[in-house]
């Protein structure tokens, strides 16, 4: 038997050799063979008749040539390997991607040995029309394959390496396929990649409320807005359920408008008017948070949100006990109730008083300064008849303030759970008679349950490499390249000097004497000195406005005095200044600094609040800081802080531009601020 199989091997190896040389010359109906056409496949028995010789001796395949066609009929991995005719072995390892073993089964055509006509390989040739099909014929090949190349030695299989560099032979048809079977595999690998994509909890899960009187972009004033719009979306993301809930004002864009999906409506009485009042409820989901509209025309139908005190005061005693009610209305009882400033700060009183037997009585509270100077102080008469709260809560205590008025911030203060300002710097001041507006004793009263958590800013919003506003888009790595092409572009746009050599000084501010103008008026004449220019972009008291006017056209070409709110022109200050000033006699916390970081644009502050919190000073002798400072609220210091800035932007430009990149490096994300408020709701909520 030995010997019968030997003398086999040795005639099919000098057929094999025969047709190979054969093969050679009609290399083109040999390509055309690979062209795996669909026939060849469906045809079993065609491809058989080829590899008959070819596919016996799977292993010693030396008539793989022909087995070519067939392997280059299904997956193109098995015509590379073919191409080797005789690593037939080798055309299996291609099979690894599971083709191989496909060309395998036409092994098991060893019996079509007696079709060895080569006349059937033709037909393969006319099947070459079949290459638009080919996508189809693999699959059914595959699946009558795999039993075949089940049988099929295991040592074929290893081959595989070889066989990838024999098939350069045949390879071009069959690359092609080759890159199409590789296209089809990677398929999976989205899935793959999506997994860790996944948000990963490492923290219980919590229901938040948020209160507030304004939110970007349904309404926006300053950075109560942009802090009600961000935190609640990054909470999302830490496994937090949130809701926001606000009034629903006229001058909310129609297109949210137009959205808001009617959620229900009730009547409610209020206080000592004698009167029910309707509420309904509108609501709007976003980015996983849910937002809800209090509507009451006879309340939020002006045209902007805040009016005077003695259309306020009415409004927001109402927004703040229709907000509870409309919880209980929504069977949605939060863990935490979170309000802002004092638009909302009735809450915690009404939840304490009038809402304790309800469901949602037993909900912690939060209550968050934004800024302090601002109280909703009015007269106990006037805000005892707008709520109804009971007479024990205008005391010394609680509501009272100066014997005949009430205070709803300071009422809020003593009933909520927590208090947070935006800050722990500005937690500490507002203990002080300087900076306590009159509340530092009520404060330092409650310091058990206060503590200050810096702001962030929302990268989707601020992100000088995505941000459409710019006229060049630039990150860390090409700031020092693409940040002088913004300031060009800044300038042409404010008729300014084009000159990328000359210091741009930036100021995007709310007009007023909070934000240290008194201190920038006084030194405008010592700055402009031919390489400084000025940029002002802000609206607010006439004092100021008319200054900044009058500036803008002493220096012309050098002071720019943008008396507007302009948002997307703030985004190109960002980009295109130098330096920003933020010279506040207090602040909170401050975005804008935060904002010029991130853009690459240095910051000149007051040593205050959250800006004292941000902003390092930046040290000449190890170059480290990220800013430049000065501490007494002083126009000499602002000046010397300019001074120092102009200093090392001339004549140390290598150290500048360090610092610019450190501060895009900074996280001034809400990412870090969002995962301080989680662990204060945890606290509040220890189940």
């Amino acid at each position: 038997m030995a010997q019968k199989k030997a003398q086999s091997t040795q005639k099919k190896t000098a057929e094999a050799k025969g047709a190979s040389t054969s093969a050679k010359k009609p290399a083109e109906s040999v390509k055309a063979a690979p062209v795996k056409s669909e026939p060849v496949t469906k045809t079993e028995p065609a491809a058989k008749a080829e590899p008959a010789k070819k596919t016996e001796p799977a292993a010693k395949a030396e008539p793989a040539k022909k087995t070519e066609p067939a392997a280059k009929a299904e997956p193109a991995k098995k015509a590379e390997p073919a191409a080797k005719a005789e690593p037939a072995k080798k055309t299996e390892p291609a099979a690894k991607a599971e083709p191989a073993k496909k060309t395998e089964p036409a092994a098991k055509a060893e019996p079509a040995k007696k079709a060895e006509p080569a006349a059937k390989a033709e037909p393969a040739e006319k099947a070459e029309p079949a290459k638009k099909a080919k996508p189809a014929a693999k699959k059914p090949a595959a699946k009558k394959t795999k039993p075949a190349a089940k049988k099929a030695v295991a040592e074929e299989t290893k081959p595989a390496e070889p066989a990838a560099e024999a098939a350069p032979v045949a390879e071009q048809p069959a690359a092609p396929a080759a890159e199409t079977v590789a296209a089809a595999e990677p398929v999976a690998e989205p899935v793959v990649e999506a997994a860790p994509a996944q948000p990963q909890y490492d923290t219980p899960r919590r229901s938040v409320a948020f209160i507030g009187s304004e939110c970007h972009p349904f309404v926006k004033t300053g950075g109560l807005g942009d802090v009600m719009y961000a935190l609640p979306r990054e909470l999302v993301k830490q496994n937090c359920d949130v809701r926001v809930i606000l009034p629903r004002y006229a001058c909310i864009p129609q297109k949210y408008q137009d959205k808001m999906v009617y959620r229900g409506e009730f009547y409610m009485d209020l206080g000592e008017t004698g009167r029910s009042y309707y509420v309904g409820i509108m609501e709007y989901i976003w980015d996983g948070v849910v937002y809800d509209f209090i509507d009451n025309q006879e309340f939020f139908s002006a045209g902007n949100p805040y009016v005077g005190l003695v259309e306020d005061i009415p409004k927001y005693c109402f927004f703040s006990k229709a907000a509870l009610a409309a919880l209980n209305y929504m069977n949605w009882i939060p863990d935490i109730i979170h309000c802002h400033d004092w638009q909302a700060a009735l809450v915690p009183v009404f939840q304490k008083t009038l809402f304790k037997d309800s469901p949602v009585g037993h909900a912690k509270s939060v209550l968050t300064i934004h800024n302090l100077r601002f109280q909703g102080i009015y007269n106990i008469p006037t805000i005892r008849y707008w709520t109804g709260l009971p007479a024990e809560v205008f005391n010394m205590g609680a509501l009272q303030q100066a014997w005949r008025d009430a205070n709803m911030l300071k009422g809020g203060l003593a009933y909520a759970d927590r208090i947070t300002t935006v800050s722990n710097t500005y937690a500490w001041e507002i203990q002080t008679p300087e900076y306590g507006e009159k509340l530092e004793d009520h404060l330092r009263y409650h310091s058990y349950k206060l503590r200050g958590i810096v702001n962030g800013i929302d990268y989707g919003m601020w992100n000088p490499a995505t941000d459409p506003a710019l006229a060049v888009n630039y990150d860390i790595t090409n700031v020092l390249e693409r940040k002088p092409q913004n300031k060009l572009a800044l300038q042409k746009e404010l008729g300014l000097v084009e000159d990328e050599g000359k210091l741009v000084v930036g100021l995007i501010s709310r007009l007023t004497n909070q934000k240290g103008l008194d201190l920038v008026n006084a030194i405008v004449p010592q700055i402009m000195d031919g390489n400084t220019q000025v940029v002002v972009l802000g609206t607010g008291d006439k004092e100021y406005e008319d200054t900044f006017r009058y500036y803008e056209n002493a220096y012309k070409g050098m002071f720019s005095a943008c008396i507007q709110y302009d948002e997307s022109r703030a985004h190109r200050i960002y980009a295109g200044a130098d330096v920003l000033l933020v010279p506040s006699r207090f602040e909170p916390c401050g975005l804008t600094q935060l904002n010029a970081m991130h853009y690459g644009t240095l910051p000149i502050v007051r040593e205050t609040g959250g800006l004292k919190d941000t902003v390092e000073p930046y040290n000449v002798f190890n170059g480290g800081g990220n800013g430049f400072t000065f501490d007494r609220y002083d126009a000499g210091l602002l000046l010397d802080a300019i001074n120092r800035a102009k200093t090392e932007y001339f004549t140390s430009r290598y150290h500048w531009d360090e610092v610019v990149q450190r501060d895009m490096a900074k996280d001034v994300s809400w990412t870090n601020s969002a995962r301080q408020y989680k662990d204060l709701y945890l606290e509040l909520t220890p189940w």
